[in-house]
């Protein structure tokens, strides 16, 4: 399976967030690290824009190694499909830049969800329609045949956020969703904020409770 990360330094809320330091390596690391555990994707490759604003970001990927994409700024559904479409793929996982504590386990999971045959013509499979998980640890598989379908009736905001218009229109889309019955309680393992970026340093310092 394939692993799209969406990723670009110029976020609204916290620019720069997926460079800066967590215990000694950029928060994008720590996401890359987190998917790579898993034992069901076979690629990873980071979508980014075009922009010059995400030049420091592909300076750090060229250094390390890591494969990227590179694609529209703000229609993040055409960057995520034409990077599908690049490797030639039916399928892909979207895993948000954010989320430095991913379980590779719920990556797995969805995985095997998807292989099954009852399941193969579903255009997203999913854990947040409706949310049971924390933000932080959202996974999908989008079927890429339906997310170029589905593109040119996207709004902007809808092609900024990719599936939201999957979740609007989910009456005439097939969607499955699965659910945790683990969290309890509302808990963020995203890094939206520069406040969210203190206590994500202080969970993976207790790697008693964060596999790592």
């Amino acid at each position: 399976m394939l692993a799209i990360i969406q990723a670009r330094t110029s976020s609204k809320r916290f620019k720069n967030k997926i460079l800066h330091n967590i215990n000694g390596k950029p928060l994008i690391w720590h996401v890359i690290k987190r998917v790579k555990k898993s034992k069901k994707v076979s690629k990873i490759v980071v979508s980014t824009s075009t922009s010059k604003t995400d030049n420091k970001l592909i300076q750090y990927l060229k250094n390390n190694k890591i494969t990227y994409f590179r694609g529209d700024l703000k229609n993040v559904a055409k960057r995520l499909l034409d990077t599908a479409l690049y490797y030639k793929k039916k399928n892909f996982l979207r895993i948000n830049g954010d989320s430095p504590l991913m379980d590779s386990k719920i990556i797995d999971n969805i995985i095997l969800i998807s292989k099954k045959k009852s399941f193969k013509k579903y255009d997203i499979i999913t854990n947040v329609f409706p949310r049971t998980f924390p933000k932080g640890q959202s996974v999908e598989i989008i079927n890429t045949a339906s997310l170029k379908y589905f593109l040119k009736e996207m709004n902007s905001d809808e092609a900024e956020h990719v599936t939201k218009y999957f979740y609007r229109n989910h009456s005439k889309l097939k969607i499955k969703n699965f659910k945790s019955n683990k969290y309890r309680g509302k808990i963020k393992l995203s890094v939206d904020t520069k406040k969210d970026l203190i206590r994500i340093k202080k969970l993976l310092k207790n790697k008693s409770s964060y596999e790592y």
